[in-house]
């Protein structure tokens, strides 16, 4: 496999550990993103009117073959935030009504769940799972304590932000099938990280991001809605889709995709990210980060005085991996790990708690985490 990191415009003088916030995107990809960037501006009428709909049509196929679904089961948004408000929002849960999760999700996702529950009068459950993990079994049993008889749906993160775990979401969704709920997955960190098959998962919602681990433009996210609830799910936009004069598409699309004026050149990058993921042999080298988490993670708990989050297995890790760390001021060591040793990496927080995120995509090398131990023993003032 030839050398890829050149294929990156990151930075070169800074050690950049934390693909997991917003990817980085390949030359090939970018100049495909600035190709049609100009194809809109060179005619567009033309582009907005004809050229886009067919492109678009084109990148949904290449996306559905890679995350196993239907093209015309999802849609493309700016990002997972968004998909979920429109879920929640068209769901309009009422008083009585409970949604389960857990107390380990994305911060916007729980702010939106806050928000229209405070709203509506529903309640956001957050049920509390054990950290260190024990097992798949005991998350699955932990997290269904919180479950009752108002319970509506649950909403869970397929991989999560701040301790990068990987949940066992198909066998949540296949329980909830049991139960009648209804199954809403952020899988903003899945696609081009962990093998996706929506096909197997059967969430009713799943939103998941082409800007992260696939590697594609800032603000490309689709939101796959099961058949059964395509109907249900009202636009956050009324526009031009809204009863379509000469509709050549399901509802569903016709209101998600026909929304006036705006610039879709990022979803239309699919097919260039999956040329790029097939002439870079992407699974094997993905595969070999994933390794390398495995075997580094332990190193660094070892470094730090601490322990995993989980069993160091690839049941529970993918290319991230949270260190959980004691420091009095996070947000200092964040800033002097960049300052002042140009590390780009975040310390994430979770209520009392802090981690130390590190992410390792295909253009990092043992290197740079070698540089990163040596940082963090010289700041042991900042670590207790």
């Amino acid at each position: 496999m030839n050398n890829i990191k050149d294929q990156f415009l990151l930075d070169p003088s800074i050690t950049y550990l934390n693909h997991g916030s917003f990817g980085a995107c390949p030359r090939p990809v970018l100049e495909n993103y600035q190709y049609w960037q100009r194809a809109l501006e060179f005619e567009p009428v033309q582009f907005i009117t004809k050229i886009s709909p067919a492109a678009l049509l084109t990148s949904k196929q290449a996306l559905a073959a890679y995350i196993g679904c239907n093209c015309e089961d999802f849609f493309f948004t700016q990002n997972p935030t968004m998909a979920v408000n429109q879920v929640v929002k068209s769901l309009n849960f009422q008083p009585g009504d409970e949604v389960l999760t857990t107390n380990l999700e994305y911060g916007a996702i729980d702010k939106t769940f806050d928000f229209y529950s405070k709203k509506n009068g529903f309640t956001y459950r957050k049920q509390n799972i054990s950290l260190p993990l024990v097992s798949k079994e005991k998350f699955i049993e932990e997290f269904w304590k919180g479950y009752n008889d108002k319970t509506k749906a649950i909403s869970l993160g397929h991989c999560t932000s701040a301790t990068a775990l990987v949940f066992p979401v198909k066998e949540i969704c296949d329980r909830a099938k049991e139960l009648g709920l209804i199954t809403i997955i952020d899988g903003a960190h899945i696609p081009g990280h962990i093998p996706l098959n929506l096909e197997e998962i059967q969430a009713d919602f799943y939103t998941g991001t082409l800007h992260k681990w696939l590697l594609g433009p800032k603000g490309s996210t689709f939101l796959y809605v099961k058949k059964s609830f395509q109907d249900q799910l009202e636009p956050l936009i009324i526009s031009w889709g809204y009863e379509a004069l000469n509709p050549v598409k399901s509802k569903f699309l016709e209101e998600n995709e026909m929304q006036g004026t705006r610039d879709i050149s990022a979803f239309l990058t699919a097919p260039a990210i999956m040329k790029f993921f097939q002439e870079n042999e992407m699974d094997k080298r993905t595969a070999v980060c994933r390794k390398i988490i495995l075997e580094q993670y332990p190193e660094f708990c070892e470094l730090l005085d601490t322990n995993p989050l989980c069993p160091v297995s690839e049941e529970f890790l993918g290319q991230m991996c949270s260190i959980p760390i004691r420091t009095d001021n996070p947000y200092q060591l964040k800033e002097v790990l960049y300052n002042d040793y140009k590390i780009e990496i975040p310390v994430m927080q979770r209520g009392n708690e802090n981690y130390l995120r590190i992410s390792f995509q295909v253009y990092n090398s043992l290197d740079d985490f070698e540089y990163l131990k040596e940082t963090l023993k010289k700041l042991s003032k900042l670590l207790k």
